[in-house]
């Protein structure tokens, strides 16, 4: 399924769904973060995903990390929580989605690296390289709240 995403655009077709969505940074021991190229898009992301409404936004970023990349992770903190509503995502099937998004940072604790079926590659990337990347202004925003280390999650 392809997906199309707009930012602060006139042209954004109207949502129809509004969706939980979550999102994990992941950092390894060298300092690197974990990061998919997803197969709807061919933009680079965090792994993430929507919440089911079975479980916590913890459990589904653990689910959502492990499904997506082959890694347990815990949860360890808060990025901040992301509900611009400037933020359209529209799918090939009709959904077009305002999602909420809460990203949170966690911990490698097993797993071993597998690409799934949403993703065309995943790795660990240094932080020089993941300005190079191409990868949406949402994804780009999250990953540089982490990296500025900020007191507070971001509210916005």
């Amino acid at each position: 399924m392809a997906r199309t995403e707009y930012y602060d655009d006139p042209d954004a077709p109207e949502p129809n769904s509004l969706v939980v969505g979550v999102s994990a940074v992941v950092v390894d021991d060298q300092d690197r973060i974990l990061l998919q190229r997803r197969t709807d898009n061919g933009l680079w992301a965090l792994p993430g995903g929507g919440m089911d409404l079975t479980e916590s936004v913890p459990q589904a970023a653990v689910r959502e990390v492990r499904e997506e990349t082959g890694y347990d992770v815990e949860v360890t903190g808060l990025v901040g929580l992301y509900t611009d509503a400037r933020h359209i995502i529209a799918y090939s099937d009709g959904e077009v989605r305002r999602q909420f998004n809460v990203c949170l940072t966690a911990r490698l604790v097993g797993g071993t690296l597998a690409v799934s079926d949403e993703s065309t590659d995943v790795r660990w990337v240094d932080r020089e390289e993941i300005k190079t990347l191409p990868m949406h202004d949402t994804q780009r925003l999250r990953i540089d709240h982490f990296l500025r280390g900020m007191s507070a999650p971001y509210i916005g």
